[in-house]
């Protein structure tokens, strides 16, 4: 018998710092619930609260303090649900039932809470026929929503105000983040971990995974402090973090080299097969990125951005910004619009 309580976390040293109240991670856990629908975004948060220091606090709930699982793995001393907070993030794992079984899931008191939360203003994700439940509590009408392949159109049939999506790993409509469940619940949760940390401390979590974020097709293409790390190149891994470390300076192959330990040639070689750019791209796209977040996100004049972020002057800076992304920094800015499309 697994006691959520006992379980007992390696020690590691942290890099970051930790900051800010802490916010609860609520993981709804209900009879027959699929394992690894739990444990991926458990491993997700508790990897950023516990290695980087990240705010979080993971909780344990459900209406009975002992639940079998699909595969016959007893959780036990389970928290009861606790009270509503509109900081709090809650995850409903799938479980083992169909969506028109899941109906008979949810007790009153847990439907309730589901959708008190909801109107609270908290943030409520499912994994996989954990969508279903959410559909049990009248929460899917009139949005997009995803499930399992497998369980598409009968979630459509059980919940035909809903807008059930077939091809997407996960999707986002009005605080319901809905997942089509198994490992997409990793990717939805490294997805939430980014709007709420950063992109820098979810590429490290999903660098401590062994995982790199996916993305849906209907949300903003992903950062580029992920795009370019799936691969399992070390020595590639240590060049690219002390490019994220080091990317408002001047740099050239050769000091890359010896960051990597190899030969200017074979790192010029082992980056473009493990990333499909160069060095000075990747250079490049981080710096923009930088950029990018100081044109939204805040009222400094490009010259001091273009600074910031790497470049040699705003000429260089508004160059490379329109080859990238279409418009001018300056339009962009006006627009207001964090959506932006990567061509690379």
């Amino acid at each position: 018998m697994l006691h959520t309580s006992d379980m007992k976390r390696p020690l590691a040293e942290p890099n970051v710092t930790e900051q800010g109240p802490r916010r609860q991670i609520i993981f709804l856990v209900l009879p027959d619930v699929q394992l690894l629908d739990l444990a991926g975004p458990i491993q997700v948060f508790d990897t950023a609260a516990r290695l980087f220091r990240a705010p979080y606090t993971l909780r344990f709930c459900a209406a009975s303090a002992e639940v079998r699982s699909a595969q016959q793995l007893y959780l036990a001393r389970l928290e009861p649900l606790p009270e509503i907070d509109r900081k709090n993030i809650v995850f409903v794992p799938g479980t083992g039932t169909s969506p028109a079984q899941s109906r008979g899931l949810l007790a009153e008191p847990t439907k309730r809470w589901l959708q008190e939360s909801y109107q609270a203003g908290t943030q409520i994700a499912s994994i996989c026929s954990g969508t279903a439940v959410l559909g049990a509590a009248g929460l899917l009408d009139r949005r997009r929503c995803t499930t399992h392949w497998e369980f598409v159109a009968e979630l459509q049939s059980c919940y035909p105000m809903a807008r059930v999506l077939d091809d997407v790993l996960y999707v986002q409509d009005q605080g319901i983040i809905t997942s089509a469940g198994v490992t997409s619940g990793i990717d939805m949760a490294l997805w939430l971990l980014e709007q709420d940390s950063g992109a820098r401390m979810t590429a490290e979590v999903a660098r401590q995974l062994l995982v790199y974020l996916r993305r849906n097709g209907l949300e903003r293409q992903v950062s580029v402090y992920l795009e370019y790390r799936a691969h399992m190149n070390p020595c590639i891994h240590k060049v690219q973090d002390w490019l994220v470390e080091h990317v408002g300076e001047p740099t050239s192959l050769a000091e890359l080299a010896s960051v990597g330990q190899t030969s200017e040639r074979s790192l010029a070689r082992a980056f473009k097969a493990a990333t499909g750019i160069t060095p000075y791209r990747y250079h490049q796209l981080l710096r923009l990125e930088v950029a990018a977040q100081l044109v939204y996100a805040s009222t400094l004049p490009f010259e001091t951005i273009a600074m910031k972020s790497g470049f040699s002057d705003a000429r260089q800076f508004r160059r490379a910004w329109r080859e990238r992304f279409g418009v001018s920094p300056t339009l962009s800015r006006q627009r207001g619009n964090d959506t932006r499309l990567y061509k690379d």
